[in-house]
């Protein structure tokens, strides 16, 4: 089973993007994030011709999640508890009664003295309970997408310089440390454990050709994925211009898994 993450920042301008992705890649199952689309604008009949069902969890202009799927999904649950402010961010469905598949859209916090900033630590530690308390469903769990934040200085190109900045501040950091904790293992520094990887770069001053990204967005898997998870790619060349197509500031991210 190919599962995937993506930040597609803005569906329905990403939307001939999208398709040819889905076409040369053909992942099973999607995490989609930053919709910037309502429910009722949500292209489910376009998706359908693609061979996908989608579930969604959209909001106007901002936010917005959505689960694409080529296999039977439930949808079991959206929104993270007490967190509404923070808009359309988490939509979770149980994916052929074989694992239970979360996508995120994590609040990116602004800056350091911004009132968001302390959101986003509230925001994460919402999420650690309420991921903890979902104990029904099936063994293997993923939480998947944007969660804007850098882990280790591997992963962001300004290395050790980036230290204490947004992004890698030692307080998102132990946030995503606990939720990580809970039983997660990131799958591709799992399996790359020295490789430099980025999955974000900004569209201003040509970061992309000059390599000056962010790994932020992963797929989060429990112990017993580990050894079915056959490869995981961050998808670069789908970061890049086709033909006319302007692609996200995000790369997508897959992996197989022997489900």
């Amino acid at each position: 089973m190919r599962i995937a993450t993506w930040n597609v920042n803005g569906l329905r301008a990403r939307l001939d993007y999208i398709t040819r992705w889905l076409e040369d890649r053909q992942p099973d199952v999607v995490g989609l994030q930053e919709l910037k689309t309502p429910d009722e604008l949500f292209p489910h009949d376009y998706f359908k011709e693609l061979g996908y069902e989608a579930l969604v969890h959209g909001q106007k202009s901002w936010n917005g999640v959505a689960i694409l799927t080529k296999v039977p999904a439930t949808l079991t649950g959206t929104g993270v508890a007490n967190q509404d402010a923070f808009g359309s961010r988490l939509i979770t469905a149980n994916i052929d009664d074989k694992v239970s598949f979360t996508t995120v859209y994590c609040p990116n916090g602004k800056n350091l003295e911004h009132a968001d900033f302390a959101g986003k630590l509230g925001w994460y530690d919402d999420l650690t309970q309420q991921w903890q308390l979902l104990s029904d469903g099936p063994a293997h769990r993923i939480i998947c997408g944007d969660f804007n934040i850098v882990p280790k200085a591997i992963d962001g190109w300004r290395g050790e310089a980036g230290e204490g900045s947004i992004f890698y501040t030692a307080e998102e950091r132990s946030r995503l440390q606990t939720l990580m904790d809970t039983g997660l293992t990131d799958l591709f520094r799992h399996k790359y454990p020295y490789a430099q990887e980025f999955s974000w770069w900004d569209y201003r001053g040509g970061a992309f050709h000059r390599k000056h990204g962010l790994r932020i967005d992963f797929i989060l898997a429990t112990s017993g994925l580990i050894d079915l998870t056959e490869e995981i790619v961050i998808d670069r060349d789908y970061r890049r211009k086709i033909d006319d197509l302007t692609a996200s500031d995000h790369a997508p991210v897959y992996a197989d898994i022997a489900l």
